[in-house]
């Protein structure tokens, strides 16, 4: 047994579809009251035809009674005329009224008259004088029979015409109802098919802007909502694969300007294993054993220095999977400031103001570019090379967050500039002396923690960039999330 085969539209075949049957539906509505219309102007018509043969039959039963009463030759003739009238309009309009109800009582009032025009042709036979009185009954029960049907067609007449405009009225009624619900039908057509679809790339598109590139939840619409939204989760991961190598980029970029100030940092450690070498070489003849430990304890030293700096560069560089882990906040942000220490000018002093107990579920590495980030822009807004770049967290139990701030004495930055600084390739720089991204990278990174950035500052005074990370480690980051 073969299954019915589904028809599957796209939204120009529904939209086509939808109006075709709206137009369809427009056309038999108006077509059938235009038939309504037509309907009522011809009993209109009719009604009116119908009157004037109930005035003519009325005149012409006027001049029989006077013939009775009177036995007046002119008002048999008047009589005459009259019928012959009512005779001669029946003729004209009974071909228009075949196809109407009223035709029925048409022609029963023609046999009427035709019979009552009969026995009026009796009286042309007897003097008036001797007129029977069968014959005189017979032509009054005759005639009042006639204005009775007469009577009956244009009431019969006028109740059609009544019963067509009530009908005309339930139908324009039911179109009327049948027009909304098929209105709010189509409307939730497109809010479903089309507006939702929007407002769900439109929010996806802001969510990237601002570094979040969680795929979309793409429904089986096989129309073009489903192929837009099908094409924004590849251009995410397109746009998630290249924001890795911005961010590597940025990471390479900073190494180089890490690098410089590692090497003096190198050299001072270096310097001493090799003095206490060369004392050691001198004192090796005199056998004492006591300055001869106390030399190597200072190359271990120097040594375990050395490496120390040499690994927190390493762990800096090291491309590894994003992962959040419970990690203690001021160990973090001390191993980030020796890390940039060698850029930090003699007058900058760097400060924390950290609880030692705080452990905050991060990763490590991308919060430490953040951080890293901050500190190098703090550096650089404090122009004179004298000031206060302060790194402050705490907990906020009842919303379950920690904030981290760092706050410097710099510059500032200008108002029109402060919605605008999260944006990718923004910078206040001169060219050549940033690219635009620290920020943007930060603003990402953040967002990937289930966090929000947000800076206050104030033009010669400083800036102060807030943190808000929860408290309880995001687990869909956790376990599918990338940088």
């Amino acid at each position: 047994m073969r299954l019915p085969l589904k028809i599957k539209l796209n939204i120009r075949q529904k939209i086509a579809l939808g109006l075709g049957v709206f137009a369809v539906c427009v056309a038999a509505v108006g077509g059938l009251s235009f038939k309504y219309l037509l309907d009522i102007e011809q009993k209109i018509n009719f009604v009116e035809f119908a009157d004037d043969l109930s005035s003519t039959i009325l005149e012409m039963r006027r001049y029989e009674k006077n013939f009775f009463l009177y036995h007046a030759e002119d008002a048999l003739q008047g009589n005459e005329r009259y019928l012959s009238k009512a005779l001669s309009m029946i003729q004209d309009w009974f071909p228009r009224m075949r196809r109407l109800h009223g035709a029925v009582h048409l022609e029963s009032l023609r046999a009427e008259l035709t019979g009552y025009q009969r026995l009026m042709a009796q009286l042309h036979d007897h003097p008036s004088s001797i007129v029977s009185e069968d014959l005189e009954n017979g032509i009054r029960e005759k005639g009042k029979h006639m204005v009775d049907l007469a009577n009956r067609l244009v009431a019969f007449e006028r109740q059609r015409i009544l019963d067509i405009i009530r009908s005309l009225k339930a139908q324009l009624v039911l179109s009327l109802a049948g027009l909304i619900v098929f209105s709010a039908f189509v409307m939730f057509l497109v809010e479903r098919q089309i507006i939702r679809p929007l407002r769900i790339i439109e929010e996806s598109t802001q969510k990237i802007i601002h570094g979040d590139f969680r795929l979309v939840d793409v429904r089986e619409t096989h129309d073009e909502t489903q192929q837009v939204l099908e094409a924004l989760n590849r251009m995410v991961e397109e746009l998630e694969r290249r924001q890795d190598q911005l961010v590597q980029t940025k990471k390479l970029a900073s190494l180089g300007t890490l690098t410089s100030g590692v090497a003096h940092q190198l050299n001072n450690p270096l310097n001493n294993i090799s003095t206490s070498c060369q004392i050691a070489l001198e004192e090796l003849q005199s056998g004492d054993k006591e300055f001869l430990r106390r030399l190597l304890l200072n190359v271990e030293q120097e040594v375990s220095r050395a490496r120390d700096i040499v690994r927190g560069l390493l762990e800096f560089a090291r491309v590894k999977q994003f992962t959040i882990v419970p990690t203690p906040l001021k160990q973090l942000v001390e191993r980030t400031i020796k890390l940039i220490s060698s850029q930090v000018p003699a007058g900058i002093s760097m400060e924390t103001e950290i609880p030692d107990d705080l452990v905050v579920p991060l990763d490590s590495q991308r919060m430490q570019q953040v951080l890293l980030n901050l500190y190098m822009n703090g550096i650089d807004a404090i122009k004179d090379g004298t000031g206060k770049i302060t790194t402050r967290a705490w907990v906020d139990p009842q919303r379950e967050k920690v904030f981290i701030s760092v706050e410097d004495t710099g510059c500032g930055i200008a108002p029109e500039n402060l919605s605008k600084i999260f944006d990718p390739f923004f910078t206040t720089k001169e060219v050549g002396s940033g690219t635009g991204l620290g920020l943007s990278i930060c603003y990402g990174i953040v967002e990937q923690h289930r966090g929000l950035i947000t800076v206050v500052s104030h033009v010669g005074e400083g800036t102060c960039f807030t943190i808000a990370l929860p408290l309880k480690s995001p687990v869909a980051v956790q376990e599918g999330g990338k940088t």
